[in-house]
């Protein structure tokens, strides 16, 4: 059996949200070889500031299992994630976080506060980011390209 791309869904994730006007963002949870939820940004459609790709699809993980935390469970995101989805990621203490593109302004992973690295944060995932990262980006620049 073929083990699925999962960074290839955050990425179909990310496309349809453009297709919405919606900044191109896209989220996987995993649970082994499942996805358990995956969501791309909709802020705008929900009028919500909150309602990133990660923290929809988190939501979302959290209903699926009926559980509050999602240990075990792995998280694919098209974009560096903000300071609000790195905590909601901590608190979900998700267990490996993969992201495509950085993001030097927004990002607080590997930019920006570096949340995880904080002797504040209570969990931090493994991280692994770069998966796919000129696609995404491509799509990011794509985006705004077309809106300038």
């Amino acid at each position: 059996m073929n083990r699925p791309n999962f960074m290839d869904l955050a990425l179909q994730e990310a496309k349809l949200a453009a297709e919405r006007g919606e900044v191109p963002v896209g989220a996987v949870v995993v649970s082994g070889d499942r996805v358990v939820a995956q969501a791309g940004n909709e802020t705008r459609a929900r009028r919500d500031p909150t309602a990133h790709a990660e923290m929809l699809a988190i939501r979302r993980a959290a209903r699926a299992l009926d559980a509050e935390r999602l240990l075990g469970c792995d998280l694919y995101v098209t974009l560096e994630p903000c300071a609000m989805c790195a905590g909601a990621i901590s608190f979900a203490r998700i267990r490996r976080l993969y992201f495509a593109a950085g993001d030097e302004k927004g990002g607080a992973v590997e930019n920006g506060p570096r949340f995880f690295s904080q002797t504040t944060c209570h969990h931090a995932p493994d991280i692994y980011s770069g998966l796919a990262e000129r696609e995404a980006a491509a799509l990011l620049v794509r985006f705004f390209a077309e809106r300038r």
